[in-house]
């Protein structure tokens, strides 16, 4: 039986590794990774208020501000009134970002598609079994 840190250090080292190779597809979308990061939240988890994608992103208010003002120059996404509070902006993926963010994800999904072809059925169960843990733990 592993150790526990061991483990972790090699999840965390093929989990960056992993990272790095998919984001040669990125540099398609023309975005800067802070601002497909941010368009991703957004794609995929729907409108929220500027507090609520910085604290996603793990960055401070004035910088999303300034992600999403220039994502917004590129028509990616569009500020709109809170239906429950008018008062309020909530920030949303337009259907251009939507379309970028999607065919983006299926780039990344097809580069990683191709590399697990070459495993035998075997290793992609195990792959899949460990992409289940690795979703488990990240939810705490």
């Amino acid at each position: 039986m592993s150790d526990p840190l061991e483990t972790a250090d090699r999840v965390h080292t093929a989990a960056v590794r992993l990272l790095r190779m998919v984001r040669t597809v990125d540099e398609q979308t023309g975005l800067s990774a802070p601002r497909l990061s941010a368009l991703s939240v957004l794609v995929f988890a729907g409108p929220l208020s500027l507090t609520a994608l910085a604290r996603a992103e793990q960055v401070t208010a004035p910088t999303m501000s300034k992600l999403v003002a220039e994502l917004q120059a590129e028509g990616l996404v569009a500020k709109r009134a809170d239906t429950a509070d008018r008062r309020a902006i909530r920030i949303e993926a337009t259907s251009k970002g939507r379309e970028l963010m999607l065919e983006g994800r299926s780039q990344r999904l097809a580069l990683l598609s191709a590399c697990f072809a070459r495993f035998t059925p075997a290793e992609r169960a195990t792959l899949e079994q460990a992409a289940a843990l690795m979703l488990r733990a990240a939810q705490g």
